[in-house]
């Protein structure tokens, strides 16, 4: 079994930081309120609490003939038998994306699946991925 970190640069660390600050803004410009009723200002920590959720539980493994994948509630396992075609160094804005950055790998498996992932590395897990299933088509 090998883990893979995920790569974490990018958006979701600007996203971390606003959602950060934007309690603390909201509470200094109207201090009296929350003082009175601190209850006020839970509904802004939570998309603080997701983004640090994905952030801090993002990884991809590679187990035996399984690719696993997990990134907070998304997770899932893939046979690397199936994996027809990896897209390395690609963008993906829709579908599936357990992943924190750009510039990672679409994995198309099954006949029509496909989902988009961000290692540190792009080229340790093909790599790894090939010694599993040479029959892997990489695209740059």
């Amino acid at each position: 079994m090998k883990i893979y970190k995920a790569n974490k640069k990018g958006m979701i660390n600007y996203l971390l930081l606003v959602f950060f600050l934007l309690p603390v803004i909201v509470v200094l410009s109207n201090q009296d309120s929350f003082i009175k009723n601190t209850l006020k200002i839970l509904p802004l920590f939570i998309p603080l609490s997701l983004l640090i959720w994905a952030y801090l539980d993002t990884y991809y493994k590679i187990e035996k003939t399984l690719l696993i994948y997990r990134s907070a509630f998304l997770r899932g396992k893939i046979e690397i038998a199936s994996i027809r075609e990896i897209v390395k160094g690609t963008t993906v804005w829709v579908g599936l994306k357990p992943s924190l950055a750009t510039k990672g790998m679409l994995v198309k498996f099954n006949k029509f699946d496909e989902i988009y992932i961000a290692p540190v590395s792009n080229e340790e897990l093909i790599a790894d991925l090939l010694k599993t299933n040479p029959k892997i088509i990489v695209k740059d």
